[in-house]
């Protein structure tokens, strides 16, 4: 059985969609909630195999959640569900570490079908979208002023980040401690003025050279 955790605020779609899961027979439903705060909380205990979770939320946004409960354990995959399809929103998937975003449009089959996907450790993100923001990082082509400031290390720790590796996977690739990743981390954003990695949305802005 795939378990699966469930982050939506409007109850009426969390129970569309725990139908929908269920229905399929390998899938079970271990947890709902309408809270990012308490999803954020609640999933590492419950060790759902796929948190499907809701991009905006009234008390924070599931992106965020899913990179808070990868931090915990990232055996844990994380499925972005949004209502709108941007470049922002996919930047900031792939830096939280998700596995996937879908659009709350998308066909009942079809989101099974991304479940069980996910479950398997495949990625849905459209790899054409994520080597497009790689790219724009290694190749510093039209870079932002705010890029040529970081190190060639502190580079390659955005391009994991932006792999949607967590600190610890980091460490491991790159045979440093944790705590020196975590250091660069914070030296990355600070240098380019984000706050949080979530933040880095932003900073695709830029590097996707898209102009709202």
């Amino acid at each position: 059985m795939i378990r699966v955790f469930l982050l939506d605020d409007h109850e009426v779609v969390r129970r569309g969609l725990a139908d929908l899961l269920t229905s399929s027979g390998d899938i079970e439903v271990v947890g709902e909630s309408g809270s990012a705060q308490e999803a954020a909380r609640r999933i590492p205990a419950l060790r759902p195999d796929v948190a499907i979770l809701d991009a905006r939320l009234p008390d924070g946004n599931g992106i965020d959640v899913c990179r808070d409960v990868r931090a915990v354990d990232s055996s844990i995959k994380g499925l972005i569900l949004t209502s709108y399809e941007d470049d922002e929103a996919l930047f900031a998937a792939i830096m939280a570490g998700a596995s996937g975003y879908v659009l709350k449009q998308i066909r009942g089959t079809d989101l099974v079908d991304a479940v069980h996907r996910v479950a398997a450790g495949q990625s849905l993100l459209d790899p054409a979208i994520t080597t497009r923001v790689l790219e724009r990082i290694r190749s510093g082509v039209e870079q932002p002023s705010e890029l040529k400031s970081l190190t060639e290390q502190e580079r390659r720790i955005l391009e994991h980040v932006a792999e949607g590796l967590t600190n610890r996977e980091i460490a491991g690739k790159m045979f440093l401690a944790e705590k020196t990743v975590k250091n660069y981390v914070s030296s990355v954003l600070a240098k380019l003025g984000l706050e949080r990695r979530t933040q880095a949305a932003v900073l695709a802005t830029r590097l996707l050279g898209h102009h709202h």
